[in-house]
């Protein structure tokens, strides 16, 4: 924590009480994964990244878009596939014609918190374009080194059962994860108040768009 922020340093009382209300509020749309919150959150403090590995219809993706909302910080999903280009995920240099010279279009790399759906559905190029970023937080686009915003990280799904059109991830890939977290099916319980609040189509409370934000970008700093 530094005094040059201009909201000023956060005490251990109040970071401890912020980070309690992001639990709060992802535990309203993602029932009975409070470790895997937990891991996560620690991650994203540490400065790291995460690849969760986990059957589909567990939550990965409505995680993700309520821990950005829960952060306030912007945030953009690729699905990547196997005719997914580097170029589709870190942007790429245009010729404008009007003005005859060259502009660098931004892809969805530019961003707070990315999430890398089924990343090993990609081959090793395209996954691998995402060394750069993870490691240096900075895109070399044309030649231009290009600063991405503060805090990033990169949230990776993998399917652990379904292998089929996979490719698997490179040791110099899964060295820039500082953690990899496996969800598992909720207990009976958690499966329960899932469906209730599954049933509660319009209400607000089941809702990511609706949650408030706990966190700006500075505090994540601090």
């Amino acid at each position: 924590m530094t005094s040059e922020s201009p909201t000023g340093p956060i005490s251990l009382p109040e970071a401890s009480s912020a980070i309690l209300q992001v639990k709060a509020n992802i535990a309203r749309v993602l029932i009975g994964q409070d470790e895997i919150v937990e891991d996560i959150l620690t991650v994203l403090f540490a400065g790291g990244h995460v690849l969760l590995e986990g059957v589909p219809g567990l939550g990965k993706t409505l995680l993700v878009r309520a821990l950005a909302k829960s952060l306030n910080v912007s945030s953009s999903r690729v699905q990547f596939t196997p005719d997914l280009m580097p170029s589709d995920v870190l942007g790429n240099s245009l010729y404008d014609m009007k003005s005859g010279e060259f502009t660098i279009k931004k892809g969805p790399a530019f961003t707070n918190i990315l999430l890398a759906d089924e990343i090993n559905r990609a081959p090793a190029k395209t996954q691998s374009a995402l060394l750069e970023v993870m490691q240096e937080q900075q895109i070399t686009l044309d030649g231009e080194s290009l600063k991405v915003a503060s805090p990033f990280m990169v949230l990776a799904t993998q399917n652990p059962l379904d292998q089929e059109g996979t490719y698997p991830l490179p040791e110099a890939e899964l060295d820039r994860f500082m953690m990899k977290v496996e969800l598992d099916f909720p207990s009976h319980e958690a499966e329960v108040e899932l469906l209730k609040l599954n049933t509660q189509v319009f209400s607000n409370e089941s809702s990511v768009d609706n949650l408030p934000s706990v966190l700006s970008a500075d505090d994540i700093f601090q």
